[in-house]
């Protein structure tokens, strides 16, 4: 049920535009998907969905109790199995730090803050071996997360991220 790596960052910017071109002309990130305020993108060597999620807020610093400013919105860390999303699900609803799950299509996702309230969001990706391309409605919003029904579906024990964010032919 380990955490096996860091799948990607989201980072809360004041210039989604801004940040996109220094990700891209700087470091060599593609765009992937973008929308009014938010864009997701990929690192130069990877085959990851996203490795940087971008969000555009008012550029003052975070406030107490307020909006939030520029700075990091999550990590995510990315489990093997349903099965372990499933341990983690019980873990941090047990701890009180659950605050939510979402189902994103392609990721199936539980999210979570730590005890000085820094958000992380625990994910499990759909292997690209089992994408049928009916895996979200055209509708970018997350729906809720059914997670038994996704257990049915995929199987509890099947390795996530085959040919998305693990290069296929990597020994495991």
């Amino acid at each position: 049920m380990a955490i096996h790596r860091l799948n990607h960052a989201v980072l809360y910017v004041s210039d989604v535009d801004r940040a996109v071109a220094f990700y891209r002309d700087v470091l060599g990130f593609r765009t992937k998907q973008a929308f009014p305020g938010a864009a997701f993108l990929q690192a130069p060597g990877s085959t990851n969905d996203h490795d940087l999620g971008l969000f555009q807020v008012g550029g003052a610093p975070k406030q107490q109790g307020g909006s939030p400013g520029p700075g990091l919105y999550h990590l995510a860390w990315e489990v093997e199995t349903l099965n372990d999303l499933e341990d983690h699900l019980h873990k941090l609803a047990d701890a009180g730090a659950l605050v939510g799950m979402s189902d994103h299509g392609t990721t199936k996702s539980l999210y979570a803050k730590d005890p000085d309230g820094i958000e992380m969001e625990i994910v499990w990706l759909i292997p690209a071996h089992l994408l049928t391309g009916d895996e979200g409605d055209g509708d970018p919003r997350p729906k809720p997360l059914d997670l038994a029904k996704e257990k049915a579906r995929y199987g509890g024990d099947t390795r996530g991220g085959l040919g998305i964010s693990i290069p296929v032919g990597v020994s495991l």
